[in-house]
């Protein structure tokens, strides 16, 4: 037993020394290095990873998938005596990616089942719970804005979603009937960001991109046009799911050409593709750029294409609005499948 906790430590701690350093624009000094008073930290996104937010307690937890379950990151490094992200959140917005991938590589060299999860016990969490901003953008699809009647917009039309709208994979949401009966899904690409973002060139944008993860832009479509705002409509309790996964950007070739789904209680609604897109995302990143600082954690929905009940070509009176006991899945090529259920 002494000899195989020796090898961990030692592994784990060359491991670490070897971690490749993030390019300069990634590096910023955060708290120093393990017994290393005032040594800089690499600020670096997570990289070759698929990550999961779990819920724990009041809390939430880390989880990287891997090739025989779901590496339970926080007793990993408590094992191996190493430094590792508490949950998305530190990982994303403290830049601690370098930190989590020698963690892995040291999981790896070393095997130890008691660091692992199986994948169906697990209570997922959002894929970050807390976002300085997100940003929405609204008829980002041709077909989608013609279906609703709106006009192709000239620039994005962006607005936003708060905290309390965040969910989870396999969560519910519980409608506000007591405001609104015109209940609807939007499936749609969701870009997170590991580094903070300031006027920047389409050509760098996605840079800036930790990872994409799938989400579901749900909507009050009667208070989404009750005035000329969209937000009352959009911001209910748990109205922005998110998840199973984030992927980290380097899984994705292309975020802009992935086939998007939506199904309702087993029935097909939406099946198109992210191609599609009248902004492509790396368009959108540089428009809001121009606007305000997104910050590492932010989440950005990209648009939804058409098949949405709100565009349903019959008097709204007479369409099926979504209501309680219906199962919405919201699927992202590479992305997973995001489950949720209306109460």
């Amino acid at each position: 037993m002494g000899n195989r906790r020796e090898f961990l430590t030692a592994t784990a701690a060359g491991l670490a020394a070897a971690a490749t350093p993030v390019r300069a624009a990634d590096e910023r000094t955060t708290a120093p290095g393990p017994g290393k008073p005032g040594a800089p930290a690499p600020f670096g996104m997570p990289r070759d990873m698929t990550l999961i937010n779990m819920r724990r307690g009041d809390g939430y937890t880390l989880g990287v998938k891997m090739k025989d379950g779901v590496l339970d990151v926080a007793a990993a490094g408590s094992g191996l005596g190493m430094p590792a992200p508490t949950d998305m959140d530190d990982l994303l917005q403290n830049g601690r990616g370098p930190a989590l991938r020698a963690l892995i590589d040291a999981v790896e060299a070393a095997p130890d089942g008691r660091f692992l999860l199986a994948e169906p016990g697990i209570a997922y969490g959002p894929v970050v719970t807390r976002p300085e901003k997100i940003i929405m953008m609204g008829f980002n699809y041709r077909h989608h804005a013609e279906e609703t009647g709106t006009p192709i917009p000239k620039d994005p039309p962006l607005f936003n979603k708060y905290n309390n709208a965040l969910n989870h994979h396999g969560g519910t949401i519980t409608l506000p009937t007591q405001a609104a009966r015109e209940f609807d899904y939007e499936t749609e690409l969701v870009m997170v960001f590991g580094r903070e973002c300031r006027n920047v060139s389409e050509a760098d944008a996605l840079d800036y991109v930790a990872g994409y993860c799938t989400g579901n832009d749900f909507s009050a479509r009667d208070l989404q046009t009750l005035t000329s705002q969209f937000m009352i409509g959009k911001t209910s309790d748990g109205f922005a799911p998110l998840g199973p996964y984030l992927v980290t950007s380097d899984r994705v070739k292309d975020p802009n050409d992935l086939t998007l789904k939506t199904l309702v209680n087993g029935q097909v609604r939406q099946d198109w593709n992210t191609s599609d897109m009248i902004f492509n995302c790396r368009q959108l990143i540089s428009f809001a750029s121009k606007v305000m600082t997104i910050k590492s954690g932010d989440i950005f929905y990209t648009g939804t294409p058409q098949g949405v009940i709100f565009g349903e070509k019959i008097p709204r009176q007479d369409r099926a609005w979504l209501k309680p006991g219906d199962e919405v899945v919201s699927e992202l090529e590479g992305l997973g499948a995001l489950r949720f259920k209306l109460v």
